[in-house]
């Protein structure tokens, strides 16, 4: 049974939708496609929180805190997927793109290194280890639970 997701507001007290330009910027900067529910989530709920929020990875569980933003507002960069990125692209392979976060400071992400038209969905630690979580952004959706 697939839960509802409600997104509540975290860093705005009202949406903040990301552009499509906005969008699209950013996939030619990483040179990337994202996967289109990614593109329509994030339009209408960067720097939101889900609800629910819970994820299995491993043999544990983690939470999904934050929607990172695509657009730049300097109050938020820690919020920020670029800003996210420049953090932690030395510390991972190549093809890894941060998109949430957890309240450990763990980050959620895609990964592209195997499947660039499809990118898996993966848990970078903060001792940067890799975890894998879901085949798709539409699964890591759909497996979220309270």
């Amino acid at each position: 049974m697939t839960m509802t997701i409600r997104w509540l507001n975290y860093l705005w007290q009202e949406p903040h939708p990301a552009t499509l330009d906005e969008i699209e910027l950013l996939e030619r900067q990483w040179d990337v496609q994202f996967p289109e529910e990614y593109k329509k989530v994030v339009s209408l709920h960067q720097g939101m929180t889900p609800e629910p929020c819970v994820f299995d990875v491993g043999r544990g569980t983690d939470v999904f805190n934050t929607l990172l933003t695509i657009c730049e507002d300097e109050r938020w960069r820690v919020y920020s997927v670029r800003g996210t990125y420049q953090a932690l692209k030395h510390h991972v392979p190549p093809g890894i793109y941060p998109f949430g976060d957890t309240p450990g400071g763990q980050y959620v992400c895609f990964d592209y290194r195997t499947t660039p038209k499809q990118p898996k969905i993966v848990l970078v630690t903060v001792e940067t280890d890799i975890h894998p979580i879901a085949d798709s952004f539409s699964d890591f959706l759909a497996m979220l639970h309270d």
